[in-house]
């Protein structure tokens, strides 16, 4: 815990707590700032400009990344027949139908993306309460409910990442690891910028993003101007 705290006390001498940065220039600063000893992940956070007890307001989508997560995504592919080997043969690392969807019900949770045909949806919503709150439940909105499972798979294995819009406003995306170069991490966090300004809801007027900060795994943040 010293370590840690040394650390990001000399990280946070690099951050003027009363400046907003430009994008590029704040994953400048993050990149010199001292790292964990692993290979900690750049984040953006985004406060918009919604009501999210209003459902025309609420924002959610997708976003490929140009140079992928950095993370190892594992997938879970819930559909029958045919589907299955197509899934196999697209690299998905879990495919079933009802039984794959008794594990899941049994607290096996070890994917970090799930993706249906639309014939398996009515059996996988016994499945909302489990799927639901970690963001995992399939959806056409997100390209996740298909019957091009093959593309749905390649989308994500090289870099598809969803957003959602929580209770408070906030909308939270990792962007890459500290591990890429500048350029990625700028072509990467750049492109989410540009995928939730597209996003914004019809009924919004005005600003839509209010505030929007970058910081890396156990590091301090930087308020970047949009």
């Amino acid at each position: 815990m010293k370590e840690r705290s040394k650390r990001y006390t000399e990280s946070a001498k690099q951050v003027n707590a009363e400046k907003t940065y430009q994008l590029k220039e704040a994953i400048g600063i993050i990149k010199k700032m001292s790292p964990p000893k692993f290979d900690a992940s750049l984040d953006m956070h985004f406060n918009l400009n919604v009501d999210t007890k209003k459902s025309d307001q609420m924002v959610r989508g997708t976003v490929v990344l140009p140079h992928g997560t950095g993370k190892k995504i594992r997938v879970a592919v819930f559909c029958k027949g045919e589907h299955e080997r197509q899934a196999k043969d697209a690299g998905a690392d879990l495919v079933g139908a009802n039984e794959l969807i008794d594990r899941v019900a049994g607290g096996f949770l070890d994917f970090d993306c799930a993706i249906a045909t639309p014939e398996m949806m009515k059996d996988l919503s016994k499945l909302g309460k489990v799927l639901g709150p970690r963001g995992l439940m399939p959806s056409p909105k997100t390209g996740t409910v298909t019957n091009d499972i093959a593309k749905a798979i390649e989308d994500v294995k090289k870099g598809k990442v969803e957003f959602r819009v929580d209770k408070q406003g906030g909308v939270h995306l990792l962007v890459g690891k500290l591990s890429f170069d500048e350029n990625q991490l700028y072509d990467n966090a750049s492109r989410v910028l540009e995928a939730l300004t597209e996003a914004k809801p019809g009924s919004i007027k005005g600003k839509f993003i209010k505030g929007l900060s970058v910081s890396a795994s156990m590091n301090p943040g930087l308020r970047i101007t949009v």
